[in-house]
């Protein structure tokens, strides 16, 4: 099963846990990451995804999310046909760099995309047509059974 985290999810683990909400995402996200690292589930990174944590000022984030992308088994080049399929997105209200996430986990083919952003998943699931399921973390672990 091939599993695209957005690059909020990616970094939930190392986000404030007093809230009930935080700290179980941060653990279902461990969790799906120790499966993508024993091989259960196939993770995929993108340049998208790169681009972005490169734009992290915290050291600490931008290392967190390479070693967890350093499992990743499939990883996704920007193209012109992403950046069409991204281009239509925008059009629908999605915001540029989670068009462009959107559009890299569907040409990867992805099973499921995950992410924390309310907003953006509430304005994503209206989109007909998309080839690839949106969760929210807690939403991923009971697609997945965990």
């Amino acid at each position: 099963m091939k599993i695209y985290l957005d690059n909020c999810a990616l970094q939930r683990p190392l986000d404030d846990k007093s809230q009930t909400r935080i700290r179980l995402e941060a653990e279902a996200i461990l969790s799906v990451l120790e499966l993508c690292k024993v091989g259960e589930l196939d993770l995929i990174s993108s340049e998208a995804l790169e681009l972005e944590i490169e734009k992290s000022p915290v050291a600490t984030r931008h290392n967190y999310a390479e070693s967890a992308l350093a499992n990743a088994q499939s990883y996704v080049m920007l193209d012109d046909s992403i950046e069409l399929r991204a281009h239509a997105f925008l059009n629908l209200g999605i915001k540029p760099l989670d068009a462009l996430h959107l559009a890299c986990a569907e040409a990867a083919e992805a099973d499921y995309f995950c992410t924390c952003d309310d907003q953006f998943l509430r304005r994503a699931q209206t989109i007909r047509g998309l080839k690839t399921v949106l969760v929210t973390p807690l939403e991923l672990v009971k697609e997945l059974n965990l």
